[in-house]
């Protein structure tokens, strides 16, 4: 078995839309990045690359390609799961955490789960994905930002 853990984090803004897990989430505000900045497909993806030690997904999708520009990163982690496939890897399980003080994410997390297990050809049960607060603190409890952290178990496919 390999283990990955990753940790991404996107500054909010104002004209970008909000996507998590793939999923379009109604926000004032959405996420910066090169690509559509969700950063909890980002810290997966970065999980399971770090898992097999692949590098990270700039290694994969660099910022400064313009190829990526606004890329769907459900798209980009379709790709990774090709690199873990290649490998002869399969994923046991994803556990998450998103980390925002706004908006809030309860009522989202079905669909996310759902977009990111179907993304990876998983069960449902096999994608946790949580949702917290930092208490009002640093850029992410200011509104600022939102961060995602992940763990990734990857076994050899059968």
């Amino acid at each position: 078995m390999r283990i990955g853990n990753a940790y991404d984090i996107h500054r909010l803004v104002e004209g970008r839309r909000l996507i998590l897990g793939g999923v379009q989430i109604d926000c004032e505000k959405g996420l910066l990045g090169h690509s559509d900045a969700d950063v909890l497909t980002h810290a997966i993806m970065d999980a399971l690359l770090g898992a097999l030690a692949l590098g990270d997904i700039g290694l994969y999708f660099p910022p400064d390609d313009p190829q990526w520009e606004g890329a769907d990163s459900i798209v980009l982690l379709e790709k990774v799961m090709e690199l873990i496939a290649d490998r002869g890897w399969a994923i046991g399980n994803i556990d998450s955490v998103v980390v925002a003080e706004r908006p809030k994410l309860k009522p989202h997390i079905a669909d996310i789960q759902q977009s990111l297990a179907a993304a990876m050809e998983l069960e449902p049960s096999q994608v946790s994905v949580k949702a917290t607060t930092n208490e009002k603190l640093g850029p992410v409890g200011a509104g600022e930002a939102i961060a995602a952290y992940a763990v990734a178990l990857l076994m050899p496919a059968s």
